[in-house]
Parts: structure tokens; sequence; C-alpha cells
């Protein structure tokens, strides 16, 4: 399966705030929607409207199985079942959501970005939570040629498009004994997904149209 960029910010920020902000978890679409245009610890910053976030979620919900949203109250409330699809524990999603709303990172770099989700005592335990990640059947990152100047190897999260639409580059293949492969758990995402989230978000506007008094 590959995610498109607001996919991918929008599951990020579900991962974040859970760690960082639990009494504020699951997120109601507003919240969603700041966190996902947050001007700080996001690389790139965007501006993404609700419109784009609530279809996104209808696609990470209806057609990958990737969100749960919680109806109710006086909002819906939403939140990622990523763990539960592809049997990650905290440490990998800690890594996973650095990697995913900042960027490409060395280990040092995500270890001190991911002490609000997940605390590591060493800087080895987030060498083998990537370890762990990138030797999966599908794995999930690979660790990129390092450049002439650079102490350290980084590494980016496979995951589909990266930064604000561009595809990744420079990465070295996973330390795996298989091809890469598309990540399982939810049918890949094609032209005729695509129409039925459209289908399900105008549903949903016609819906919301019809209780409006």
């Amino acid at each position: 399966m590959e995610l498109n960029a607001v996919e991918i910010r929008v599951l990020g920020c579900l991962i974040e705030k859970e760690g960082a902000v639990p009494d504020s978890y699951p997120l109601s679409t507003n919240s969603l929607v700041t966190a996902c245009n947050q001007k700080t610890n996001r690389d790139p910053v965007v501006e993404r409207d609700q419109r784009t976030i609530d279809s996104s979620l209808l696609g990470l919900r209806s057609i990958k199985g990737l969100t749960r949203t919680i109806t109710g109250g006086r909002s819906n409330k939403h939140r990622y079942v990523l763990d539960e699809a592809w049997a990650l524990d905290s440490a990998d999603l800690a890594v996973l959501a650095v990697l995913m709303l900042r960027g490409a990172q060395t280990p040092g770099q995500l270890r001190t970005r991911t002490e609000r989700m997940h605390e590591f005592a060493a800087l080895d335990g987030i060498e083998a939570v990537l370890s762990t990640l990138a030797r999966r059947d599908d794995p999930l990152v690979p660790q990129l040629t390092r450049q002439p100047g650079q102490k350290e190897s980084r590494w980016e999260h496979r995951l589909g498009i990266h930064g604000d639409g561009d595809e990744a580059s420079g990465a070295v293949a996973a330390p795996s004994s298989q091809t890469a492969a598309p990540i399982t758990g939810a049918p890949a995402t094609t032209h005729l997904d695509e129409l039925r989230v459209e289908v399900e978000r105008l549903r949903a506007d016609v819906e919301l149209l019809g209780e409006t008094p």
C-alpha cells in the first residue's frame, strides 16, 4: 500500500498527539487540521483545509483500514490503528511518526525528537528499532546513502510520497532478504478506490446538509 502526502501527515499527527497530549486524544477534526498545519516540528510546513483532511480520513478509514472515527458527542474524534494493522509497538510508532512529520533523520535526531512519544534509554535503542523496521518482509524504512561531510547516515520512511508530493530519492535498498514489496494490511489504492472515497465524501456532505435546520 502506498500512502499520499496528506495521509502520511494525518497518521503522523495522530501518533504524535497521542503521545504528546494524551488528554486531547483521539483528535477532533479541527484539532487534526491544526496539527497538520502546525508550523513547528514539521517539514515541510503545509496548509491543508478541512475538506482535504476529511477526504484523507475517509480513505484511511474505509479503504486502507488505518484509522477509526468515533462518532457521538459534540464532534467526531479520530484515532489511528496502525499498530493493529501493521503489528507495531510504541517505539516503532514514535520513530515512524517523526520520520512522517519531519522527513529524513539521523538516529541521534530521532532519539531527541521522539522523547514525548517514547523514551529511549540510549541511541542503540533507536538503531534497534530502525533495524527491525528495515528488516520486515515489507520494509518500512530504508537507510539513505551518507553524503560527503555527514557523520551519520539518515533514515526515512517508505510509506509513500515524501514531503509535499515529491517522491523520495537517494534511498539505499533496505537490508532484507526479499525485494521490497507494497506494504500489506489493506488493498492497494486504485482509481476505483479513489472514486469510492469521493462518493463517500459526497454522501457525507449530503447527509450534513440534510441535518442543517
